[in-house]
């Protein structure tokens, strides 16, 4: 027998199953899993009703909520597609994405809704703007969302025909060197690796999740499938701050959360972490960037956390590799820990050089991570070059540069065009950052390559310090030559306020050239 694998069924399952247990809280909004089901359908019907048909596209622009949360099932058992976009973009990327992604209905926390108003003229073909708040006026020329669905079928809606590789969201990267891609996510893509959450992050019923994770980014790296799926509990977070972190997690008995390196570094940094009362068992995964070895240890030795890593990309659902202690991998080798880690079930990984030929597993060989497996997604929306240039001779293209060792446990080095080519010699950024980080003084840092008349490039630090330390140029750059090889060490150091980051965490290294790059006709990334 042969059954469509379709995101619905998730939510299917739990509303049967749990219905009467907690499935969302959202401040003072609390749905049980029959609340949630109910205002799905509703949702659903309301959109059908309104003309929104299979196969289009529905955008979403708003910070976690749980209207986000019902959106991925309210338009996924219809055939519609849901488009999240990062609410924290520009007013021209947003009308960039809503334009190129063929939005005809618009979904908007009421927030953002009162300032995207200016978009209506600008996107003709979206014919159908709904605004979510739980209380509050309404949005001139904007429907509210309770009352758009208020007198519609609780009831499911008839069975969409979609197959499990038919489209079920368009999300756009994050635009760490580019203007956002649109990338394709099937049903089949999504329902494997909520299942690989499950298996290796151990989602269970149990578990009471707190999104300190965008939906957006992702579908909340399938959280929004795995969590609801086995019936367990989303405790949503509007913004991000370690204090109501800490509060939730005493509060609602959060077991669980996921989030970028910078979430996590706010988290251990959180001065009153000892006066809140946490008696449960937390476990947090990261991924996003490499997290520093000293995170991992901090967070498991001072606040008695689990800490898991996962390494993946918007175009493959997104989890490819797993890091945890296992047979390889020992409990308290922090080191290891921070590696990106082993396949996950179901994805076949190889670290290759340009000629596409296996490199040694001796953990020094550089190449560029390659991956194949039913979460990858199906290409870029409306871009089929840059679908060839990821996706050829059957394997997806990371444009991660790699070692592995004789386990096959991967560690990424940099970016394919981060890494900084000095004097012939080929520097990765995150060991020097790694080193940085070991500095007390140092909050956040990144290293790029900048132009050298003797070199071709040199590595220069962008360092934000820690509040009320000091310390200048030539004590970074003796550090690091106390812990890395002279030939990798930063030759200049420049001190900021903060680095520009995507939502999600990641460095926009791009940026950061741009100052010193701009008038040489030789240009990184």
């Amino acid at each position: 027998m042969e059954v469509p694998l379709l995101v619905d069924d998730f939510l299917r399952r739990s509303a049967q199953l749990y219905a009467g247990k907690l499935a969302v809280v959202d401040g003072n909004v609390r749905h049980t899993y029959a609340d949630l089901e109910r205002r799905v359908n509703q949702m659903s019907h309301a959109l059908l009703a309104a003309g929104i048909c299979k196969g289009d596209r529905v955008g979403i622009l708003s910070p976690n909520s749980h209207f986000f949360l019902e959106s991925f099932y309210a338009t996924s058992q219809i055939g519609a597609i849901l488009v999240p976009l990062n609410f924290r973009l520009q007013g021209s990327d947003i009308e960039y994405i809503l334009n190129h992604a063929g939005i005809v209905c618009m979904l908007a926390d009421r927030e953002l809704a009162e300032t995207s108003t200016s978009l209506h003229k600008s996107l003709p073909k979206v014919t159908l703007w709904i605004s979510a708040c739980d209380e509050g006026k309404k949005v001139e020329g904007w429907n509210d969302w309770d009352e758009f669905i208020k007198d519609r079928s609780t009831e499911r809606p008839p069975p969409s025909g979609c197959e499990e590789n038919d489209l079920v969201s368009i999300n756009y990267t994050s635009g760490t060197t580019a203007r956002p891609k649109g990338v394709m996510m099937t049903h089949r893509n999504c329902y494997l690796n909520a299942y690989n959450m499950m298996a290796h992050l151990e989602v269970r019923h149990e578990d009471i999740e707190i999104w300190t994770l965008p939906m957006f980014h992702c579908n909340g790296w399938g959280g929004v499938y795995s969590l609801t799926g086995v019936g367990g509990t989303h405790v949503v977070l509007r913004t991000v701050e370690a204090k109501t972190i800490f509060q939730l997690i005493e509060d609602e008995g959060v077991t669980f959360g996921c989030m970028a390196p910078t979430v996590l570094r706010m988290i251990l940094d959180y001065p009153d972490s000892n006066s809140h009362d946490i008696q449960q068992k937390v476990r947090f995964t990261v991924a996003g960037a490499p997290p520093p070895a000293a995170f991992i240890e901090r967070l498991e030795k001072e606040l008695g956390f689990d800490f898991i890593q996962i390494y993946g990309l918007t175009e493959t659902a997104p989890i490819l590799t797993v890091s945890r202690p296992d047979h390889t991998t020992e409990k308290d080798d922090w080191a290891r820990r921070a590696r990106a880690g082993v396949a996950a079930v179901g994805v076949e990984i190889q670290v290759v050089d340009d000629d596409g030929n296996l490199v040694p597993k001796d953990n020094e060989h550089v190449g560029e991570l390659r991956a194949r497996s039913n979460v990858v997604f199906k290409g870029y929306w409306k871009q089929p070059d840059q679908t060839a240039e990821a996706i050829r001779d059957g394997w997806f293209h990371t444009g991660d540069l790699a070692v592995w060792d004789e386990h096959a446990n991967v560690h990424i080095v940099d970016r394919k065009k981060d890494v900084i080519i000095s004097g012939g010699e080929n520097i990765s950024s995150p060991e020097i950052e790694d080193a940085l980080y070991q500095h007390p003084a140092v909050m956040e840092c990144a290293v790029i390559g900048v132009p050298s008349e003797k070199w071709g490039e040199t590595p220069l630090a962008i360092i934000v310090l820690r509040e009320g330390e000091a310390i200048d140029e030539a004590g970074i750059i003796a550090f690091c030559r106390e812990n890395l090889a002279h030939f990798k060490c930063p030759t200049k150091v420049k001190f900021v306020p903060e680095l520009p980051r995507t939502a999600t965490g990641k460095l926009q290294k791009f940026h950061l050239r741009d100052e010193f790059w701009k008038e040489s006709d030789r240009r990184i990334g």
